[in-house]
């Protein structure tokens, strides 16, 4: 089979959004006969047919449907490679950002603030996780990549880990829950919500041995949007850092034990190096 004629696919996505040969054909400053067989070629290409007439008009078949979902992305493509090349902001280059699956959603709405609102910045975000996340910045479909934790240096690749905020992890809950005189009592006798990020679980781990005290864990989550939840009901003492529950902790629905675990996590933005970075990334690092 022959290749893709990417001209006649111009011609083809020019046509299916104006929608009227001849207003094309005037546009492009061809015959509309030349255009008509442009069109014809790639229909032959294809083995089917990517318009019906309708009236005036010309209806998309739904294979011309499926041709033009490709050909935007296609064409789009071809304009954000122009644009970053050339560093030009005349097209919107999407920032494209990867945040690991269990990391907080204040923390990313958060990072993003600087540049949220603005007319001409566009968002593709993508959760998942770190093995899969860094991959797609290595292969460089992502700008960068929010996590806790200081990627493994590759041999191939040289991260680069952008400490952004440090937190402090603290003991979160209904009032009810807090009425205890100390930290020991409060790990013994209240059940917990202890989130499986391996740096707050070795914490946590590392502070209950210190105490000498065998904890009631109800839940270990590896979604902190799951712990905020389940401390909202009163289900246990969430063990996070403040960012996760802050709004609950604002409208003082949940409240913050006064004591210091001495347990911190810290959040980083990963990227790599490039020649032609997103322009936006300075703003946000």
């Amino acid at each position: 089979m022959s290749d893709l004629n990417y001209h006649h696919l111009r011609y083809f996505h020019a046509v299916a959004h104006d929608g009227n040969l001849t207003r094309t054909a005037e546009r492009l400053n061809l015959s509309q006969s030349a255009l008509s067989s442009q069109i014809k070629a790639l229909e032959e290409r294809f083995g089917q047919k990517l318009f019906d007439r309708v009236g005036r008009r010309l209806e998309l078949t739904e294979i011309g449907r499926i041709a033009l979902d490709h050909a935007d992305r296609i064409f789009g493509t071809g304009a954000e490679l122009l644009a970053t090349l050339n560093q030009s902001s005349e097209t919107r280059q999407p920032l494209r950002i990867g945040a690991l699956s269990t990391l907080s959603r204040n923390f990313q709405l958060a990072f993003l603030k600087p540049v949220l609102g603005q007319n001409d910045v566009d968002i593709k975000l993508t959760s998942g996780n770190a093995e899969r996340l860094l991959n797609l910045l290595k292969s460089l479909a992502l700008d960068v990549v929010l996590t806790t934790q200081v990627p493994a240096r590759d041999a191939r690749t040289e991260f680069i880990a952008h400490r952004i905020s440090e937190q402090p992890v603290g003991l979160h809950g209904v009032p009810d829950r807090l009425q205890h005189g100390s930290l020991k009592s409060l790990l013994k006798n209240e059940p917990l919500i202890v989130p499986s990020d391996p740096v707050i679980r070795s914490g946590f781990d590392s502070l209950v041995m210190r105490l000498g005290v065998e904890p009631r864990v109800v839940a270990d989550v590896d979604d902190m949007a799951m712990v905020r939840l389940l401390a909202r009901e009163g289900v246990g003492l969430a063990i996070a850092p403040a960012v996760v529950l802050a709004d609950e902790i604002a409208s003082g629905l949940l409240r913050t034990a006064p004591y210091d675990l001495r347990i911190n996590e810290d959040f980083f933005a990963v990227t790599i190096p490039r020649s032609f970075p997103h322009p936006l990334l300075s703003a946000l690092l």
